[in-house]
């Protein structure tokens, strides 16, 4: 049987670079709610992507302790997929938008994953980060592999650090349900590269090389 992992890349922020990463394949596009990240996208950038983008491509909004009303505007005006939440929100929070989430945690060897799995039971997957003193997720760092956890009830998402030319050794290794890259595919800080992001759908095994 092949085994591909989906492939979700983060932080598109124009029209142009998400619907050229839907056509790579690409199984879901993050778009970055989040005003202090390079990648953050305005409600009506978000509108023009999501309008654009074909069909079967899951949208998905990434929040850092969004405020209630605030998240509530949001999805009252844009069609969004999937939460990811980054920040410090609480299970009880996560899954009172009748939206299907994914947790984001930061992996330092410091904390009982396992543990802070089980207080999300109603995650639908985690999303396994690079753990940084100031940022949330976008790192551009690596964590230690070794932590990825072996089993799981439910998927985990692979995500920091990775790149075109990481990612197939992380995949072998680590057989994550899926990878997440952002930093991985950009010329400049914010900036996606369009061939960069076929560079890493390739690294996956998704695309053929012409």
């Amino acid at each position: 049987m092949t085994y591909r992992p989906r492939i979700k890349i983060c932080g598109l922020r124009n029209v142009e670079d998400a619907c050229y990463a839907a056509s790579l394949g690409v199984d879901a596009l993050g778009l970055v709610f989040y005003p202090p990240s390079p990648r953050h996208v305005s409600l009506e950038q978000a509108q023009a992507i999501v309008a654009a983008l074909p069909p079967f491509v899951s949208v998905v909004a990434l929040l850092v302790n969004p405020e209630r009303e605030q998240l509530e505007t949001l999805l009252a005006s844009l069609s969004v997929d999937v939460l990811q939440f980054h920040g410090d929100e609480d299970e009880v929070f996560c899954r009172s938008f009748a939206r299907p989430y994914v947790k984001a945690l930061a992996v330092d060897g410091g904390h009982d994953l396992q543990a802070r799995m089980q207080s999300y039971p109603s995650a639908q997957g985690f999303l396994l980060d690079t753990s940084h003193p100031d940022l949330r997720g976008g790192t551009g760092q690596c964590f230690d592999w070794s932590l990825f956890p072996r089993t799981s009830s439910r998927p985990l998402i692979l995500a920091g650090g990775l790149r075109p030319d990481n990612v197939a050794q992380a995949i072998h290794r680590l057989k994550p349900y899926a990878v997440d890259v952002s930093g991985g595919v950009e010329s400049s800080r914010g900036v996606k590269s369009q061939a960069l992001m076929r560079a890493f759908v390739e690294g996956v095994g998704c695309v053929h090389k012409d």
